[in-house]
């Protein structure tokens, strides 16, 4: 039978019928379906196929150890986080896309510790605790945090700069599901723009500025693992977030304390900002 517009897809789809992995197969299957109709209705000329392929060529030449630039396209097209969507589970506290920066392992810091190796800004303290659904504190829950420092920039972004592992923390959380860590106020930010991605932003008229926000992943056994964020309250770009990632729920007020007490108990210099918020995980066998 001849390949032409009626019978591709199925001739391609047919090309799959030996492989052993039925949930490969189907993936397969359904991604020829959909990216066949997408070019009968399309049309795309032959220049502009081959610009596509350079466009994601150029995309996997911009990766590097510090840089995911097929995370930023799958972030600003809004599916990283449509596919966050699609997988978050009822019970727990609303999640987020990864990022593109989640690309060094953060060091294991003691509860109460600073991620801030700079010491510029105002001072920061997060506190907080690790629940169950119905409200019971996880006793040595994980909790991975990252940011960018008071100018908007991550310390892979940085180097030479910003000291290695700036602005991230691993930390367990104590029996009563506590997590705490001193640090600065994030700033609001461009994502990379110099790259391909950028250049599809400039040229859809979209700009690349994110809410300011710091990143957990937060695990324990027995329990979901969470992918999420905290977003400051007042933060420019709240409402056009460049990857489509903010929810109400995690918008968090960072108010500015003058708290004695709490300063002397986490080393913190008054006045300090304070955000507070808990962190539920939804149950791995809900």
């Amino acid at each position: 039978m001849d390949f032409n517009e009626h019978t591709a897809t199925k001739a391609v789809q047919d090309s799959f019928a030996g492989t052993h992995d039925p949930r490969l197969r189907e993936l397969l299957s359904m991604l020829t379906r959909h990216l066949h109709d997408f070019v009968r209705e399309a049309r795309p000329s032959v220049q502009e196929w081959e610009q596509a392929i350079g466009f994601l060529t150029a995309v996997g030449k911009t990766c590097t150890d510090t840089r995911q630039e097929f995370v930023l396209l799958s972030d600003v097209l809004g599916v990283s986080m449509l596919v966050e969507t699609l997988n978050e589970k009822e019970g727990g506290t609303e999640s987020t896309v990864l990022g593109p920066f989640h690309v060094v392992e953060s060091p294991p810091r003691a509860l109460g510790d600073s991620i801030d190796l700079v010491g510029e800004g105002q001072p920061c303290l997060v506190t907080g605790r690790v629940l169950t659904p119905a409200g019971t504190p996880i006793a040595d829950a994980e909790v991975d945090v990252w940011q960018c420092n008071e100018h908007g920039f991550y310390d892979v972004q940085q180097p030479g700069i910003q000291p290695a592992g700036n602005g991230r923390g691993l930390f367990l959380t104590d029996a009563e599901g506590r997590f705490a860590f001193r640090t600065v106020t994030p700033s609001h930010y461009p994502i990379p723009s110099d790259g391909p991605v950028g250049r599809l932003l400039e040229a859809t008229g979209r700009h690349p500025y994110r809410p300011a926000h710091i990143h957990f992943i937060v695990g324990a056994d027995g329990f979901i693992p969470l992918t999420t964020h905290i977003f400051v309250a007042g933060s420019p770009y709240l409402d056009s977030d460049a990857v489509f990632a903010v929810k109400q729920s995690l918008i968090v007020d960072f108010p500015e304390s003058d708290d004695a007490e709490t300063a002397a108990r986490y080393g913190v210099s008054a006045p300090f900002r304070h955000a507070e918020f808990d962190l539920t995980l939804a149950d791995a066998t809900g």
